[in-house]
């Protein structure tokens, strides 16, 4: 483990041998043999519920834990962890309903029939560093209290946090088995997907580990939820108050020192109101306060590693190289990557149809709804978007015709745990969070009884 503010090599944690790794896969069959079917869901809801709990009580500890391994700022880190002990609540609160018995009006003939919801099996969770918690709670959360065990392999920059949720599992009364953190390498990855007995895998991260997971699950007829990188439109097309929409704006940019999939990234803006916004929003987006994670006045602290600088680093270059127009808060130094703003970016352009994962926003300009609506649909991705207008119809108009999984109007910062995120094109399939969360890995069970 690195910390991306000082360089230091903290502590190393060795990879899991392949013989602990065929104990734990062995163990989580087992959990699903037992634990999982002998319990009832309002049994493993109140196990959910005293994870949330502990992760409350927790919270200090928990949080100095990721501002040490990938540079998040501790208030950012205190509002993930808040934000994660509210989805495991969330999943308590409604295991119950969503999973109770539905009922199926028939056509015709006697008797009745019902669908019934039930495990699938032993789950594998591959998960990213820049919510280390987050991630996991919208995965396990749910899957855990529907009876699905879970081996959990994390980052590898996030090994502490890893060993620190798991301990949570541990201390909540969760069996061993029910959730097991493996320290896996990409091959033992491979293998476990191949095993017979996982029968499912969710990965948050890369388009590029989307790609491969998803092609070991589909040669070993696995079902995969996969939740891959954005490039979110950020559309203004009127606005009362200029100074408010720059302020959401940028916070969309920079939150999580702009390292989120569904963070605001291409800045579409109306041709009348492009000018004044570019120099609100650069004025406002420079003027963010950078430093040490530990630092609470701070909004932005280091990228997740020196790696992730010089990707960005390059990708920056790339599109000055390629015409856009630069203005930058100042040099890179390490992890640390000033916030920026660029402008003039065509569609020649090589950022044009990339993720800029950090605190780098791209404004483009246009001169129309249906220009702003091509611009936002022009891209691979298809997370999230933002939308912001005083016209109830043209934002119902413009909301059904962007091609994204999420847009939210004239609002941003509003997850929530009831609220499905996921999305479509290359930023992945399948859903988490909300009821659709609950619903992804379970077997949905046909019981059709004669009269």
């Amino acid at each position: 483990m690195v910390d991306p503010t000082t360089g230091e090599t903290v502590k190393s944690y060795p990879t899991i041998t392949d013989d602990a790794l065929a104990a734990a896969i062995a163990g989580a069959s087992e959990a699903y043999r037992n634990w999982s079917r002998s319990t009832a869901v309002a049994d493993r809801a109140a196990l959910i519920s005293r994870v949330a709990e502990l992760h409350v009580e927790r919270q200090d500890a928990l949080a100095a834990i990721i501002a040490r391994e990938m540079g998040k700022p501790i208030g950012d880190a205190l509002g993930e962890i808040g934000f994660s002990a509210a989805i495991y609540q969330f999943y308590a609160d409604n295991a119950a309903e969503f999973l109770a018995d539905e009922p199926i009006t028939l056509m015709g003939g006697e008797g009745s029939a019902i669908v019934r919801k039930s495990a699938l099996g032993v789950l594998l969770g591959i998960m990213p560093w820049n919510f280390p918690y987050y991630q996991v709670a919208r995965f396990a959360g749910p899957n855990l209290i529907i009876g699905n065990p879970v081996l959990l392999k994390h980052a590898p920059q996030c090994p502490e946090s890893a060993a620190a949720i798991e301990q949570i599992y541990l201390d909540a009364g969760f069996p061993v088995g029910a959730y097991t953190n493996i320290y896996a390498s990409n091959e033992q990855v491979a293998d476990i997907i191949a095993n017979p007995i996982v029968q499912g895998v969710s990965l948050t991260g890369s388009e590029r580990a989307g790609a491969a997971v998803a092609e070991i699950a589909g040669r070993h007829l696995k079902k995969v939820v996969l939740e891959l990188g954005g490039s979110d439109p950020f559309i203004l097309l009127s606005t009362n108050d200029l100074d408010a929409t720059v302020a959401s704006a940028a916070f969309a940019r920079v939150d999580n020192c702009g390292q989120a999939c569904n963070a605001a990234k291409r800045f579409i803006v109306i041709d009348e109101l492009y000018d004044e916004f570019v120099e609100k929003f650069t004025a406002t987006v420079l003027s963010t306060k950078v430093g040490a994670p530990t630092d609470p006045d701070i909004a932005i602290g280091p990228l997740s590693s020196v790696a992730a600088a010089d990707r960005l680093s390059a990708q920056v270059d790339a599109a000055v190289a390629g015409g856009a127009h630069l203005v930058s808060a100042g040099e890179r130094s390490g992890a640390f990557f000033p916030p920026a703003v660029l402008t003039n970016v065509t569609r020649d352009n090589p950022s044009y149809n990339e993720e800029l994962f950090g605190p780098v926003a791209i404004i483009h300009k246009v001169s129309s709804e249906r220009e702003a609506i091509e611009l936002a649909n022009d891209t691979p991705f298809g997370l999230g978007s933002y939308l912001f207008t005083t016209d109830p119809e043209q934002a119902a108009r413009v909301a059904d015709a962007i091609q994204a999984g999420m847009v939210y109007v004239n609002i941003v910062g509003a997850d929530s745990p009831e609220l499905p995120f996921g999305g479509v094109k290359r930023s992945g399939s399948g859903r988490e969070l909300g009821r659709w969360g609950a619903d992804e890995f379970v077997n949905k069970k046909l019981i059709r009884v004669g009269a």
